[in-house]
């Protein structure tokens, strides 16, 4: 199956407060976690991830896509360009709190393909790794990367995105995180 990620100045980062369709992805990789009352389902997809949590019947759904994406406006409770670095959070009902930090950083040719190369090490011992086909300019293509880390009162994904076009990475670290009983 041919992937290929779209152009890096297109992406968006959003939370909403529903589930989305799943056929609205492109879904290459996935996991399921459970865990302490929540249930997470983690995705990588052409454009980035998606990572949908639920808890106690409540739904947050973080998505890195292409802003040409047909996401819906209803529900969406949070929406970034990716570009530079942002930090964002959320106070839900019952003391639930999810926080985001993202950057976009361009690298220099050499630091590229070392940092890609060292990513897909690691995606080959943990997490959730995708390797895209290569754009007609490069031999090789973009991977995305993404680790969970699961604790009975919170979880946080750490996500990274290459752009070899760019020589460019996004990268990512979300925190969602239980109230103290």
């Amino acid at each position: 199956m041919l992937s290929v990620r779209p152009r890096i100045a297109e992406l968006v980062f959003q939370v909403y407060g529903r589930s989305l369709h799943p056929e609205l992805f492109q879904v290459h990789r996935s996991r399921r976690v459970e865990r302490g009352g929540y249930q997470v389902n983690v995705q990588i997809t052409n454009a980035g991830h998606v990572v949908a949590w639920q808890y106690d019947g409540m739904m947050l759904t973080e998505v890195a896509a292409s802003a040409h994406h047909p996401l819906p406006q209803r529900r969406r409770l949070m929406s970034h360009r990716l570009k530079d670095k942002c930090s964002d959070g959320l106070e839900c009902r019952g003391g639930i709190t999810y926080h985001v930090d993202f950057s976009l950083e361009p690298i220099a040719r050499e630091m590229f393909w070392t940092y890609q190369k060292e990513l897909a090490e690691l995606g080959t011992r943990e997490g959730l790794l995708h390797c895209f086909e290569p754009s007609a300019r490069f031999g090789l293509g973009a991977l995305s990367y993404v680790n969970v880390h699961s604790r009975d009162r919170s979880l946080k994904i750490q996500a990274f995105h290459t752009f070899p076009d760019d020589y460019a990475i996004v990268k990512s670290q979300s925190v969602f995180t239980l109230p103290e009983k």
